[in-house]
């Protein structure tokens, strides 16, 4: 089982996303992440949807979307040379005595803090898993209060010469 990420353009309109669970549900593959927005083409949005599988189901998967009435394309970005990011938020417990620290660890994760209180942070960070990983192993130590995640978001790269 390995994870797969695919960017999947749809028209909008209802009972989109409600068909596209539906071909991951019925073939017993999970979906770990599923991020929707529009794109710069009205009436377009693009799904990126992460899910842990087998890839002979992924293939099928595949298949089955592409033969979807409102889907526009399909990439499975697994294989390709793709840039994919999440943003996630991160209330921290944060007491004077800790204040320093965590900030510092903030500095060097390049994170922002987006709200703060007597007691607590909020932390933003935008970056891949292993980073987000490393920070909310750091962190814990603090007494993370609660995590928000948006779930990843993917684009294939460009193509690139190599020299």
């Amino acid at each position: 089982m390995s994870k797969h990420t695919l960017s999947v353009m749809v028209e909008n309109e209802p009972g989109v996303l409600s068909r596209v669970a539906g071909l991951f549900s019925g073939r017993g593959f999970n979906i770990y992440s599923l991020n929707v927005a529009p794109t710069l083409e009205k009436g377009v949005s693009l799904m990126t949807i992460v899910a842990e599988g087998d890839d002979a189901i992924v293939e099928q998967i595949v298949k089955q979307l592409r033969k979807l009435v409102p889907t526009v394309k399909v990439k499975d970005l697994t294989e390709l040379n793709s840039v994919d990011r999440e943003m996630v938020l991160i209330k921290v417990n944060a007491e004077d005595s800790k204040r320093a620290e965590i900030l510092r660890i903030v500095d060097i994760f390049r994170c922002k803090v987006v709200d703060v209180s007597v007691d607590e942070l909020t932390i933003e960070v935008t970056g891949d898993q292993g980073k987000i990983g490393a920070l909310v192993n750091l962190l814990t130590r603090f007494g993370i209060k609660e995590v928000a995640r948006t779930g990843n978001v993917a684009m294939q790269r460009s193509m690139q010469i190599d020299l």
